[in-house]
């Protein structure tokens, strides 16, 4: 992409109430614009990341065995009153009412809809387990949003929704989204630490949330170290596999939020381990048994013949939110450090003198090879000054940046920086698209 045909509109300063880090600079590189409390458009530079992160979670999700689908926005307010939730849920529910006066709600989740779909085709064991998903809009009326994409009231999920003849089939279930999660939220760069949580308003006697550690966090964790230096259980894994000793390596050891603390189980873990932080909940699984297929009669019929009410799962990722965690993770004192896998472009390319013919040849076939390898590249050919073009390159964080000028040029040089590192190398042309090719 050519920055010249492109749309980034990026600002030296965030407003005055941009409070965190992700927010301040999600404004400033023009990632999103905000429409209203806790609501925004997403512009170019901000569409890609999400898109990225977007596919991330459903290449994993489909490979633990799960099957897409599309939820609508919009929800019978019915459902909810079979399932006893309707009055319940409390004023982040946005009810409205159609023209028919049927009472409707912009869903906030999506356990019920997903358990009326369940119903309505699946009737025997045979079907089972079956896993379903989607990604769709979400809205819930936060009192106070804030934060940016963090704390919005509108915002993007993945919810996966397990169902399964027994409990012990309901925990192989669990199992697998706990090792899908791991490994997605590996391919982002993050490293998520499952910690064993409150259930809250979606029921269950089983949940975890997936925590990364940022000191802008909005809640105080406490684990063992183990947990940070441990590598996901990777891409080659076997879904159908028994997963109990992958989930219980994690478990073993300690992991709460404030809420969860237990003081003098953290004091047991020797001192040189013991790691006290500020964390960000990227997503959250949850066995909640019969809680909705009883109310709703969600039931199959089982080896014996007889109707047994199905057990299920619900595993959220928030996919909006994750923009924001992962640049609360991942940024310096010039702006945006994006890891690879959710990176908006991979490559970006300056050239140091546009309007030089020599300047402009080589930028051109640069960036024609780094196309036609498969690198997405944003090519500044503006005729800002230089600092600018540095500024703005630093700031919207792409992991590789090439500089060609005409000093460069005269030596058949390009020079290479690694955004994360800050390392600058000067090399061949011909060796340019090798160097810069994800790994």
């Amino acid at each position: 992409m050519r920055l010249s045909r492109y749309f980034l509109p990026v600002s030296k300063e965030a407003p005055a109430d941009a409070a965190i880090v992700s927010h301040k600079l999600m404004l400033r590189t023009g990632m999103v614009r905000q429409n209203g409390a806790g609501i925004y458009t997403w512009l170019p530079l901000g569409l890609r990341v999400l898109k990225k992160i977007e596919q991330i979670v459903r290449d994993e999700m489909n490979r633990a065995g799960a099957v897409e689908l599309l939820m609508p926005t919009l929800q019978q307010a019915d459902l909810w009153r079979e399932s006893g939730r309707y009055d319940d849920y409390g004023k982040e529910m946005l009810r409205i009412q159609d023209r028919h006066d049927r009472d409707m709600l912009y869903g906030p989740t999506n356990e019920e809809l997903i358990t009326d779909v369940f119903r309505s085709y699946v009737k025997s064991y045979k079907q089972l387990p079956l896993n379903l998903y989607h990604q769709q809009w979400k809205f819930r009326d936060e009192v106070r949003p804030r934060f940016g994409v963090m704390r919005g009231r509108e915002f993007l999920m993945k919810d996966a929704y397990s169902f399964d003849l027994t409990e012990d089939d309901a925990r192989v279930s669990y199992r697998k989204m706990f090792c899908a999660y791991l490994n997605a939220f590996s391919r982002m760069g993050l490293t998520a630490v499952p910690m064993r949580a409150d259930t809250g308003p979606i029921g269950g006697d089983l949940s975890h949330e997936f925590i990364i550690l940022a000191d802008t966090g909005e809640s105080a964790v406490f684990c063992d170290k183990a947990l940070l230096d441990m590598d996901p259980p990777g891409l080659g894994l076997d879904f159908d596999a028994d997963l109990t000793a992958e989930v219980e390596k994690r478990t073993q050891y300690y992991a709460a939020t404030d809420e969860m603390h237990d003081e003098a189980a953290f004091a047991a873990i020797p001192e040189d381990r013991q790691v006290s932080a500020r964390g960000i909940e990227v997503g959250h699984i949850f066995n909640f048994g019969t809680k909705y297929s009883k109310p709703m009669n969600a039931v199959v019929q089982g080896p014996d013949g007889q109707m047994v009410p199905v057990q299920m799962g619900s595993y959220g990722i928030g996919v909006s939110r994750l923009v924001g965690g992962i640049i609360e993770a991942s940024h310096d004192d010039n702006g945006i450090v994006w890891p690879e896998g959710v990176a908006p472009f991979h490559v970006g390319l300056i050239n140091m003198r546009v309007g030089d013919e020599g300047c402009d040849e080589a930028c051109g076939d640069l960036y024609d090879q780094l196309e036609a390898a498969g690198i997405e590249t944003l090519y500044d050919e503006t005729d800002d000054r230089a600092g600018a073009k540095f500024a703005r390159m630093d700031l919207i964080g792409l992991p590789w940046q090439l500089v060609i000028g005409p000093k460069g040029l005269e030596k058949g040089i390009v020079e290479v920086k690694n955004r994360k590192t800050g390392e600058k190398v000067e090399l061949p042309f011909a060796d340019v698209v090798a160097k810069v090719t994800p790994a």
